[in-house]
Formats: structure tokens, C-alpha cells, sequence
């Protein structure tokens, strides 16, 4: 009995007329060209080369969808069989091409530009200078600074974590109260913990923070007023925030770890801190890896606290690039000089995360 009507038929490269396939080719090359030739005279209206009375970027938005729905169909035409299954994947990159790239590339256009929110000339294009004024603004390299000691305040954190998230894993009475007890705090957003710490308990007058410090012998309890001081309460407000979030992590992996492992490290006379360091510590490298990369991440987006506690004072002491970046915008309405800040910021961002990601793939490969 032939069972050929219960074949699928696939359409092949043989199958592929050239008349089909020049016409494939000929829709995703036409409309790619209308795209970027209304990229190109949109982008010379912004510039002021001519005036086409263009409001706005719609006809390029419209030029774009075309050319992706072309590309797809395109697709299809000239590749048959393998077209539709990039179809499976294309829709879903052009997506992020039109969320991610584009606004990226109108970032870039803005941060070479003089564009001053109160200023009536509006945006000009100025090349280059405004990464000279970066490279000269003694106030961003100061808030760079201070981001190196608030990562490195990272360490501290992670052995607190390590430590409340052995204590969570042993046995010990009203552990499930501890563990949502210590969860508290990150579900609490930062400008929260920054007014009721911050602004509440810390206050030098009336917080009871301050109060008891009093009461311990210190006269005139500031918080804020002394640059180390106020650095270091920056940083406890948001360990406090996030240490439960490192906590669960390193909890989580230490209850994957086999009890049997344990037991047979006890037999073997591994036990208190030499099991620990040989064998508990090894076996959580990879969970204490990745949590540590998160927490950086987070760190490097850290303004919340210091925008609403210190607004970066005193004297820049508490400043972050990202809280830096949000006064040029909100206070002195630099958006082209706010955009380059951003985009140099990502850039170092991009770098430093590749080279740690790389020594903690080294660090977390298991030993032979």
C-alpha cells in the first residue's frame, strides 16, 4: 500500500522558481531602500539641512514595519521551507532591533548634541564637545569613584548574606519566621527605606537613631554632614535592601546541596569550619558567583537612596553616576550632556561586567 499521501510535501530549492525568488528578492531590497532613504531625509530635517514638513518620525516608524513585514515575506519567497521556519525567530529580533537599537542609535544623536531644555536655540549638534566637558567634569569621575567603594562594599554584603543564610539552613527554632522576618526589607522599595531610615530614624534632631547616639556620649549626631559618615549610611540603607535578596540565593543553594555530602565530610573528620571551607563553600562557588553578578548589577543602577536621603552631598560624597546623571537631567536640564554621561556610563558598564563574567566562569569551573 503506498503511504505517499501520508507525506508532507516540502518545498525545496529546486521547487523555487527565479521568477518567484527576483521577486522576493527585489520586495525586501526595494522596501530596505525606502527605509533608509526616509531614515536619511528625516535625519536631514532634524539637522536642518532642508525642510520636507515632517513633524515627526512616523513615516520612518511606517517605513520600518513595511520593510520587516517585506523581509519576512521575503523570506519565504526566495528560501521556501527554511524562510518559514525564520519565521519562527525574525518577527521576534526586528522587535528588538525597534526597542533596543533604534532608540540606542537616537541616544548616540542626542549625546553629540548641545540640547538644553531651557534654552531657546533647541538642540544643536556639537560633535565631540561634550566628551571633552565629561573628560574635564571633575564631579563624574568623583561619582565613578564612589561607585568602585560602593561595589567593593559587595563583599561585606555577601558574608552577611552567607552567614543569615547558613543560620536560615540550620536547625533552629521559628526558622520560618526568620526567613520572612529577613525578607522584609526587599520588599520594600529603595525610596521607602530611604524615608523611613533616612529621612525618620536617621534625622539629627528628633530620629531615635540619632537619640541614642546622643545617649552612647556623641553631641551632635550628622548622619550626612560628614562625607565618610554619610557614605557609609548610604551604603548600610541599601545593604539592608538587598542583602535578604543575596540571602535567598546562597539559601537556596545550600539546600541542593546532598545532605550526603555533608555527612560524608563529617565522617571524614570535615566538620565546623573546615567542612565549611572544603567542602560547603566549594560546592556553593557557582550560586555564590551569580549572586554576587546580580547584586553588582543592581548596585550600578543604585540613586533611589541617594537621590532622596543626600541628593549626592555632601560635597559629592555620596554621589553615584546614575544620581549624577538624574540632576543634569532634572536640575540643570543638560539632556544631550545627560545622554553622553548615560552612554559612556553603559559602555563601562558593558566592559566591566564582560571581564567579571569571564573570571567568575573561571572561578565557578569545578576543579579536577
Amino acid at each position: 500500500m503506498s503511504q505517499q499521501g501520508d507525506l508532507l510535501h516540502v518545498v525545496t530549492n529546486d521547487d523555487l522558481s527565479s521568477a518567484r525568488i527576483a521577486f522576493g528578492r527585489a520586495i525586501m531590497w526595494g522596501s530596505g531602500l525606502i527605509l533608509v532613504l526616509m531614515a536619511v531625509l528625516q535625519t536631514g530635517q532634524v539637522q536642518g539641512w532642508w525642510d520636507l514638513g515632517l513633524t515627526n518620525w512616523r513615516p520612518t516608524l511606517y517605513a520600518y514595519l513595511t520593510w520587516a513585514v517585506c523581509l519576512c515575506w521575503g523570506q519565504v519567497l526566495t528560501r521556501g521551507e527554511q524562510g518559514k521556519r525564520a519565521l519562527f525567530v525574525l518577527p521576534a529580533v526586528l522587535f528588538v532591533v525597534s526597542l533596543t537599537v533604534f532608540p540606542l542609535l537616537f541616544g548616540v544623536l542626542i549625546a553629540l548634541s548641545d540640547w538644553n531644555l531651557s534654552s531657546v536655540s533647541g538642540r544643536r549638534f556639537n560633535g565631540t564637545a561634550n566628551l571633552v566637558r565629561m573628560w574635564n567634569d571633575p564631579f563624574y569621575w568623583n561619582a565613578l569613584g564612589n561607585m568602585v567603594w560602593y561595589v567593593l562594599a559587595i563583599l561585606v554584603e555577601y558574608a552577611i548574606a552567607f552567614g543569615l543564610a547558613l543560620l536560615l539552613n540550620a536547625q533552629i527554632r521559628a526558622r520560618k519566621f526568620f526567613r520572612v522576618a529577613f525578607l522584609l526589607p526587599l520588599m520594600l522599595s529603595p525610596v521607602a527605606v530611604s524615608w523611613m531610615i533616612g529621612k525618620s530614624m536617621l534625622e539629627p534632631r528628633f530620629g531615635p537613631v540619632a537619640r541614642f547616639a546622643r545617649w552612647l556620649g556623641w553631641d551632635t549626631p550628622s548622619f550626612f554632614g560628614d562625607p565618610l559618615i554619610a557614605k557609609l549610611s548610604i551604603m548600610v540603607m541599601d545593604a539592608w535592601t538587598f542583602i535578604p535578596f543575596m540571602m535567598i540565593m546562597l539559601l537556596a543553594g545550600l539546600q541542593a546541596i546532598p545532605k550526603e555530602v555533608q555527612e560524608a565530610a563529617r565522617v571524614d573528620g570535615a566538620s565546623g569550619w573546615r567542612g565549611f571551607w572544603e567542602v560547603t563553600f566549594p560546592l556553593m562557588l557557582p550560586v555564590s558567583v551569580t549572586a554576587v553578578l546580580i547584586r553588582i548589577i543592581f548596585k550600578l543602577k543604585l540613586a533611589d537612596i541617594v537621590i532622596t536621603v543626600t541628593s549626592g552631598g555632601p560635597g559629592g560624597a555620596t554621589d553615584t553616576v546614575t544620581s549624577f546623571i538624574f540632576r543634569e537631567y532634572r536640575d540643570r536640564s543638560n539632556v544631550g550632556y545627560g545622554t553622553l554621561l548615560a552612554m559612556v556610563y553603559l559602555v563601562i558598564i558593558v566592559i566591566a561586567m564582560t571581564i567579571l563574567m569571564k573570571l567568575a566562569d573561571r572561578l565557578a569551573r569545578p576543579r579536577t
